[in-house]
């Protein structure tokens, strides 16, 4: 048994677009190495570099999270720019454990394919992971995982019942009782949601949006597949929270990425841009989608 985890640069094709592959490849392996040294710090073996990303074998689920969690915060304590400038670099992360077989020093196996794909599906500054960790983990008081539903992994015939850590709680927990938020590169952020027709846009301490069916919905949808209330947005504790309230779910692309996070009465921060899906998912016809945006 072993907990592999994969952890991903989000939006690298933007940074070699910026900087050019030359100087965008040396800053993309200083900062892989650094992060190894991170890893190892934590007992944990790096299999293989992987051109934007990590793949990382450990002993112990415990291990591995909390080495997560410290690359996590470090990146939100000391931000790292690209080139100096611009967006200060996130991780997306995936985490799950079980038999690994290891060849010639890489390695194979369920836990691999599946830590890949959840990192796949994780948002920026995001740590996904499976039932099978939370139950290893035991209590974790300095942290919650919550639960995103079953979803399916690709290539995967059942569905996995997968939970986001939310390894902010203490930070958010201090900024309240403090009365000052600790996200002050988010203070000027600005988050737009628009579909073909409609166009709203949500600033930091704004009042909450709402979207559904209800001609009373900031953003209002005539589509059966919406719930009156189907979802709600909003300013919390320096992040956009989109949290689902419908019958039917809704499904949450980030980025370019294929996979969606699926929200059934969940939620999840909305970070840099992508797609929001209600009702069904984005292959379904005339789905109806909102494309949001997260500005600084």
């Amino acid at each position: 048994m072993a907990t592999v985890v994969f952890a991903d640069l989000v939006g690298s094709i933007g940074i070699f677009e910026r900087l050019g592959d030359e100087t965008a490849g040396r800053f993309v392996t200083q900062l892989t190495t650094a992060l190894s040294k991170t890893f190892e710090q934590h007992r944990g073996r790096v299999v293989k570099l992987l051109g934007d990303g990590l793949f990382v074998v450990f002993p112990q689920e415990r291990d591995a999270l909390e080495a997560c969690v410290a690359i996590q915060k470090r990146l939100i304590d000391k931000p790292v720019y690209p080139g100096g400038t611009g967006s200060p670099v996130q991780m997306q992360m995936g985490l799950e454990s079980g038999e690994v077989v290891e060849i010639e020093g890489d390695c194979y196996g369920d836990a691999v394919n599946s830590a890949a794909r959840l990192a796949d599906l994780a948002g920026a500054e995001q740590i996904l992971t499976t039932q099978r960790v939370r139950d290893a983990l035991g209590p974790l008081p300095h942290l919650q995982l919550r639960s995103l539903g079953p979803m399916y992994l690709r290539g995967k015939s059942e569905t996995t019942e997968v939970f986001r850590v939310d390894w902010r709680v203490e930070r958010d927990t201090d900024a309240t009782v403090m009365g000052v938020s600790l996200f002050k590169a988010m203070a000027q952020g600005l988050l737009e949601l628009a579909t073909a027709q409609q166009r709203v846009k949500l600033a930091p301490l704004g009042e909450r949006l709402t979207l559904g069916r209800a001609t009373a919905s900031s953003l209002q949808f005539n589509d059966s597949r919406v719930s009156r209330l189907h979802a709600t947005v909003e300013w919390r504790s320096g992040q956009f929270v989109l949290s689902d309230a419908s019958s039917f779910g809704t499904w949450v692309y980030v980025g370019n990425q294929s996979e969606p996070v699926i929200l059934r009465r969940t939620e999840c921060y909305l970070v840099g841009q992508g797609r929001i899906i209600l009702g069904c998912d984005a292959q379904a016809d005339n789905a109806p989608v909102v494309q949001f945006t997260v500005k600084t």
